[in-house]
């Protein structure tokens, strides 16, 4: 592991920066937590260098977008905690036309395009699931770009609140460069952010309403804004309402498991809950099979947790998608995660890219892992999956 090369590239990333003579970035971004810190880190990093920025906040990364935004956007375009895992594909969509930047920490696939620089640290040794968020690499480029952006450090702070390990690894140099620099403090047993006046804990459990829940909504810009503003009374009030309507959709949701239970195959346990978060981003059906990896009278230990729901075909800020998609979660229950770390179990997100070779696009990490595919392809993708881990069994 080495930080050094991963500073050199992201210093000849920033050298095209200021050499292409353009001042528009088109920033796409993820919308949980993790994505909408990650996004405030480098719009406000990159507003002080005179650029002129535009947010696309993307659940997923949909071909007909990527596509479309390669060969459309007249300027720089940077990918934050979203994009590594296609980096294949925004290459072949590229094509040499556009400066691209990803800024990521899921699972990178080789990009062949030298335009296209993925500046994901796992491709300098160090782990997405451990050592560093979306937003830490942010962060870490945002100083390369000006090292008076180290009162940023926090954002890194915030988005790595989703690692479930803890502090770690690269998020442990942020957070002690953030104590010595007085970014924040520690106060009863908490990490308070000196300027926005909230801890760490507390500002990510906001984002991760307001960006998922909120997607369709407005969220994702309202929480870039909470990152650097702080959060206001009508942000609190929406936050409320938001998690109002998931906590309902939840309950709905978990009566209905127990009462039928869920689907099951040798190997898999899983739902779909068609429209009932119909109106939310497609995040949630995320945190609800992570909520329920820990509902030890309703899941089985050893089987993986896939859940699906139907998605709306429209995308914020871009437009309407052509087909009808459904997103699928899923979740390693703690017994799994055991097998998994140990080689014993497939990982999450390598199911996921198996089951849905041929037809869906699948990212993520070793215990927790997403897809989107064609909404006809559900049960297609279950029988994939079961097939899969026979074949891991055999192998």
């Amino acid at each position: 592991m080495s930080i050094g090369g991963f500073v050199e590239r992201a210093s000849e990333a920033v050298s095209e920066m200021r050499r292409s003579g353009t001042e528009k970035i088109l920033l796409v971004h993820h919308d949980d937590a993790d994505g909408l810190s990650s996004a405030a880190t480098i719009k406000e990093a990159a507003e002080r260098e005179g650029y002129a920025v535009r947010l696309l906040c993307l659940e997923k990364v949909y071909p007909e977008v990527i596509q479309s935004i390669h060969k459309e956007w007249d300027g720089i375009i940077i990918y934050a905690d979203i994009g590594s895992a296609h980096g294949d594909l925004i290459a072949e969509f590229n094509r040499g036309r556009n400066l691209t930047i990803i800024l990521d920490h899921h699972n990178p696939q080789t990009s062949e395009d030298p335009r296209v620089y993925d500046l994901n640290l796992e491709n300098y040794g160090f782990k997405g699931e451990e050592d560093f968020s979306g937003a830490t690499v942010c962060y870490l480029f945002s100083k390369i770009l000006n090292e008076q952006n180290r009162d940023l450090s926090y954002l890194a702070l915030v988005g790595s609140q989703e690692i479930p390990c803890g502090i770690k690894g690269l998020n442990k140099l942020v957070l002690e460069e953030a104590l010595r620099d007085g970014v924040v403090k520690v106060e009863r047993k908490s990490l308070k952010i000196i300027k926005l006046g909230v801890t760490v804990k507390r500002l990510f459990s906001k984002l991760q309403i307001l960006g998922p829940v909120g997607y369709y909504e407005g969220g994702p810009n309202a929480g870039v804004k909470a990152c650097l503003e702080g959060l206001t009374e009508e942000t609190e009030r929406m936050i409320a309402d938001l998690e109002a309507r998931r906590k309902s959709a939840n309950r709905r949701l978990i009566a209905k498991l127990y009462r039928e239970g869920l689907k099951e195959t040798a190997h898999i346990q899983w739902f779909d809950a068609k429209g009932l978060y119909r109106g939310m981003g497609s995040k949630v059906i995320g945190q609800f099979c992570s909520l329920l990896s820990y509902q030890k009278r309703l899941v089985k230990p050893d089987k993986y947790i896939i859940g699906i729901m139907d998605l709306q075909n429209v995308v914020p800020g871009w437009g309407r998608l052509e087909g009808s998609f459904a997103k699928v979660s899923a979740r390693a229950p703690v017994k799994l995660r055991t097998l998994i770390k140990e080689g014993r179990a497939m990982s999450v997100v390598d199911l996921l890219v198996k089951a849905s070779e041929g037809f869906g696009l699948a990212d993520g990490h070793e215990y927790a892992a997403s897809a989107v595919i064609p909404a006809e392809k559900k049960e297609t993708l279950i029988k994939g999956a079961e097939a899969a881990l026979e074949l891991f069994k055999v192998g």
